[in-house]
C-alpha cells in the first residue's frame, strides 16, 4: 500500500482483500502446499498454534508438524491422496508444536486445481485440544456419577435386605439361648452351639452390609487422624505378617476430622489386610495422612474442599483393570474362593460415606494398588 492509498481502498482488490482475510485469522493455520506437500504459505494463526514463524516452514514439507511414527507410517502423503482422490480429506489427529509439545488437530486438506491439473492444497488446521480436555472432563464425571448412582441404589437394597435379616438372626440367636438353657448336655447342646456359632457369622455379615448401606451406628467424635493411626501401628504391623513391612508418612499438624475412631481404625485394618493377601511374597505398605483440597469425582458444581486424606498404598499385585470399578461393591472379591467375603471394601465404602467423605481407588496391575480415604475438616 503506497503512502497516498487509503487503507480502504485495499478492499477493493481481491487479491489484497484475500491476504488481508487469511493474515488476519489467528485462531486457525491457514497456508497452501504445493503438489508435493511443500509449505508455499504461512499466516499468524500458523505461528500461533504451532509456534513456527513463515521463515522456519516456508519451503519445508507439512509432514514435520505430524507425530514420527505417523509421519514414519506415511499419514501426510496419504492425506493429500485422499484430498485429491475425494476432493477433501478430513480428520482430527495428534501434531507436534515447534516446542515439541503435542496438540490436538482439526484438519481440512482441499485440493488446488486449474485447467485440470493438480498444482497444490489448501491446508486448514484448528487447535481442539481444550475441546477435547474438556470432553475427557465430563465423560470422566459422567462415569463417577453413574458408578455413585449404581453403588447408592445397591446401598439402599442391601440396606433394606441387612434389616431384614439382622430381625431374622436375632429371632433365630434368642430360641438358640433359650433351647440351650433347657438341653444342657448330649449331642444336641454340640448342634446348637454350632448353629449359634453360625448365626454370629451371620450377625457379622449383617453388620458389614449395615455399614455399606450406611445405616451402621457410628459415633463420631473430633478426631487427630495421624494420632489415631500411630496407637494402631503395632496391630497393623501384627496384621501384615512378618514378610510386610508397613510404615507411616503422617503430617503431624493435621486438622480434626468429626468420624468414629473405631471404624476408621477398622477400615484401615481392613485395607492393610487386602494389601498384605495381594503381596503373598511380602513388599511394603505405606500409610500416609494429609490435607489438601480435593473433590469427590462423582460431585458436580462443587469446588474443592478441604479433606484429610488416609491413604494406604502397596506394591503388590494391582487389580485388573476391568474389575477397578466394582471392587467397593458387596460380595465382589479378586481373591480366590474361601479367601474373603467380599465385604472389606464395601464397609469401607460405607463407613467413608456415612462420614461425609468419599474413597478414591488407583491401581496399577503388576505395581501396587492405592486407596485414599477423603473426610472433610472438622468445623466445630
Amino acid at each position: 500500500m503506497t503512502q497516498l492509498e487509503h487503507p480502504k481502498d485495499v478492499l477493493n482488490d481481491e487479491s489484497r482483500q484475500f491476504a488481508l482475510l487469511v493474515n488476519s485469522v489467528t485462531d486457525y493455520a491457514i497456508y497452501m502446499l504445493d503438489e508435493h506437500g511443500v509449505i508455499r504459505t504461512w499466516n499468524p494463526g500458523g505461528q500461533r498454534i504451532k509456534g513456527y514463524t513463515a521463515q522456519d516452514v516456508i519451503g519445508t514439507n507439512f509432514s514435520r508438524f505430524y507425530l514420527p511414527e505417523d509421519a514414519a507410517a506415511g499419514v501426510p502423503q496419504r492425506n493429500l491422496r485422499t484430498a485429491a482422490a475425494e476432493g477433501r480429506c478430513i480428520e482430527e489427529g495428534w501434531r507436534v508444536r515447534q516446542d515439541g509439545s503435542r496438540f490436538l488437530a482439526s484438519v481440512v486438506i482441499d485440493p488446488i486445481w486449474i485447467d485440470g491439473t493438480l498444482v497444490g492444497y489448501a491446508k486448514v488446521t484448528r487447535d481442539i485440544t481444550e475441546r477435547h480436555d474438556a470432553q475427557e472432563r465430563l465423560e470422566k464425571v459422567q462415569h463417577s456419577l453413574l458408578q455413585a448412582q449404581k453403588m447408592e441404589a445397591i446401598g439402599k437394597l442391601t440396606l433394606g435386605l441387612a434389616h431384614d435379616f439382622n430381625n431374622l438372626l436375632t429371632i433365630i440367636v434368642n430360641c438358640l439361648d433359650l433351647i440351650s438353657l433347657r438341653v444342657k448336655d448330649g449331642p444336641a447342646s454340640k448342634l446348637i452351639e454350632t448353629a449359634l456359632r453360625a448365626a454370629e457369622r451371620g450377625a457379622l455379615l449383617s453388620r458389614q452390609l449395615l455399614t455399606f448401606g450406611r445405616g451402621q451406628k457410628l459415633s463420631p467424635e473430633p478426631l487427630n487422624v495421624a494420632a489415631a493411626l500411630r496407637e494402631s501401628h503395632e496391630l497393623l504391623q501384627r496384621s501384615a505378617g512378618d514378610g510386610v513391612e508397613v510404615t507411616f508418612d503422617l503430617d503431624q499438624h493435621l486438622p480434626l476430622v468429626f468420624v468414629d475412631k473405631a471404624q476408621l481404625e477398622a477400615a484401615v485394618l481392613n485395607l492393610v489386610c487386602n494389601s498384605r493377601d495381594a503381596m503373598p511374597d511380602g513388599g511394603t505398605i505405606t500409610i500416609s495422612a494429609s490435607a489438601k483440597e480435593t473433590l469427590d469425582p462423582a460431585s458436580e458444581g462443587h469446588a474443592p474442599a478441604p479433606h484429610v486424606c488416609v491413604t494406604v498404598a502397596d506394591d503388590g499385585e494391582g487389580i485388573p483393570i476391568a474389575q477397578q470399578a466394582r471392587v467397593f461393591e458387596p460380595f465382589f472379591t479378586t481373591k480366590p474362593v474361601g479367601r474373603g467375603s467380599g465385604l472389606g471394601l464395601s464397609q469401607v465404602f460405607g463407613f467413608t460415606k456415612q462420614s461425609g467423605g468419599f474413597p478414591q481407588l488407583s491401581s496399577v496391575p503388576g505395581k501396587g494398588t492405592r486407596i485414599v480415604l477423603c473426610f472433610p475438616i472438622h468445623e466445630p
